[in-house]
């Protein structure tokens, strides 16, 4: 089993009554880019304009080639606070999650997450979203 060509990997933090700058402060970090509820959003490449549905708060890790999990959850979390009661404040109103792209060089690509990391995802109720894509899609 080969590794993945890359990864790239979200902190996704949303919720209806999210307020960027409350999520900011409580982590120590400002976010990579964030949305508030009935905002109007115009898209970079298209220009349409959408209306966000929630409200959102974004850290985006390096890309890393090739892919590097473990790491990017390092990056990540060593930017916002250790501090738990931050973590469940925020828990009380919005849903957190990592979401990570993985995307293969091969036809069989694989990857394992260590107990250190699953335990400090776990414990900031960070839910982890794997979307696989295939590289015969490119």
């Amino acid at each position: 089993m080969g590794s993945f060509g890359y990864s790239q990997a979200t902190l996704r933090i949303s919720g209806h009554t999210l307020i960027p700058e409350d999520v900011s402060k409580l982590l120590g970090c400002e976010a990579s880019a964030t949305e508030r509820l009935g905002q109007h959003i115009v898209g970079p490449r298209t220009g349409t304009v959408r209306v966000a549905r929630t409200g959102l708060w974004r850290l985006q890790a390096t890309r890393m080639e090739p892919e590097d999990l473990s790491g990017q959850i390092d990056e990540l979390l060593g930017k916002l606070t250790s501090d738990m009661r931050a973590w469940a404040t925020i828990r009380e109103t919005c849903r957190i999650d990592l979401f990570v792209g993985l995307f293969m060089n091969s036809g069989n690509n694989g990857l394992s997450v260590s107990p250190a990391h699953l335990l400090a995802l776990g414990e900031r109720g960070i839910e982890l979203g794997l979307d696989v894509y295939d590289h015969s899609e490119d």
